[in-house]
């Protein structure tokens, strides 16, 4: 499967060698250069760009550090950036595991949607070992089928897979668990 990973940090950059490790095709963005050399040698390839990062990918995997970053990097910063949700194909399917709050995830997923694409909110649980030792657990809001499709990528890098409910739902799941 060809995935674009964005933020490759200490819980993206492993999360990502797990996908590399199972025989995944993944093309990495973050806006720390050093994170993506770690990256590269842990076998995936970078990307010069966003755009260039989801350029044929089947599958789109954020891992940011904020509301403010995921907001930025789907919908952009205004009309000097229009943001990536235009730019992703709609057959890939866009899944954050970023968290943050439940209102960001559904302010994300609605023009995700009204462009015919589907974005899970799938934050995890179980730290930056979970994430080493490919044992995190997802608790994915959005469409229970879309849950399905990536069950097999995202059980690479972990252990559980659950579907909390609508967009969102994952975000306030994780949140009641912390």
């Amino acid at each position: 499967m060809n995935i674009a990973f964005f933020g490759v940090g200490n819980m993206g950059g492993p999360m990502a060698a797990n996908l590399v490790k199972a025989g995944h095709t993944v093309r990495v963005f973050d806006l720390l250069p050093a994170l993506v050399e770690a990256a590269v040698a842990d076998g995936a390839s970078a990307a010069a760009t966003p755009r260039e990062a989801v350029t044929g990918a089947e599958v789109v995997i954020s891992m940011l550090p904020s509301a403010a970053a995921a907001q930025g990097l789907y919908l952009g910063d205004g009309a000097a950036d229009a943001g990536l949700l235009e730019t992703i194909d709609p057959a890939a399917l866009i899944i954050d595991c970023s968290t943050i709050d439940a209102a960001t995830s559904r302010a994300l997923a609605a023009p995700a949607g009204e462009l015919g694409r589907v974005m899970l909110d799938a934050p995890v649980s179980g730290g930056v070992g979970g994430a080493r030792a490919g044992t995190l657990t997802f608790i994915c809001g959005g469409p229970a089928a879309a849950v399905e499709r990536p069950r097999p990528g995202l059980e690479t890098m972990g252990r559980n897979v659950f579907h909390a409910g609508d967009s969102g739902a994952g975000q306030t799941a994780k949140i009641c668990n912390n």
